[in-house]
């Protein structure tokens, strides 16, 4: 074996572990698919239990996590009544806030009128950074429920 096929030899051996990675980490962002089906269970929940149940099943049980979904939950004022990924931001009306893009996605998800997709920014809670993500919503009335997906 040559010395240059032996460098070859040794790059594609280095290389392998980080397409192993890569494949893990895009194993670990949920699909838009999932994302829906999550918003669609956590709608039956909320028509099935009530508002309090299912916004105390949102915020803390973990069959509404997956790896980068949550459930959210607004009312229509723009209130925050769920957020399985920040209990800080219950209670607060967040109508006005904007995506570094200027984007008023809140006042897209409360303007919704059955179900829609909603694109914006959002700091991803896995991995800090600031990422483009795409969120279903449902109106359910006086609120509208949503999971979103991280676009990579």
């Amino acid at each position: 074996m040559t010395l240059k096929s032996l460098s070859r030899v040794l790059a594609t051996v280095a290389l392998v572990p980080m397409l192993w990675s890569a494949a893990a980490q895009a194993q670990d962002i949920a699909t838009l698919d999932e994302a829906q089906a999550m918003a669609e269970r956590a709608v039956a929940l909320f028509q099935a239990e009530g508002a309090d149940a299912a916004f105390a099943a949102f915020n803390d049980d973990p069959t509404f996590r997956d790896r980068d979904l949550y459930v959210f939950v607004l009312a229509t004022d723009g209130t925050v009544a769920a957020h399985g990924a920040n209990h800080n931001l219950m209670g607060r009306n967040v109508i006005d806030l904007r995506d570094p893009t200027g984007r008023q996605f809140i006042r897209e998800f409360v303007e919704v009128a059955d179900t829609d997709w909603v694109e914006y920014q959002w700091q991803n809670s896995q991995s800090g950074a600031v990422e483009d993500k795409t969120s279903y919503v449902v109106n359910v009335g006086d609120y509208v429920i949503g999971v979103g997906a991280y676009q990579q």
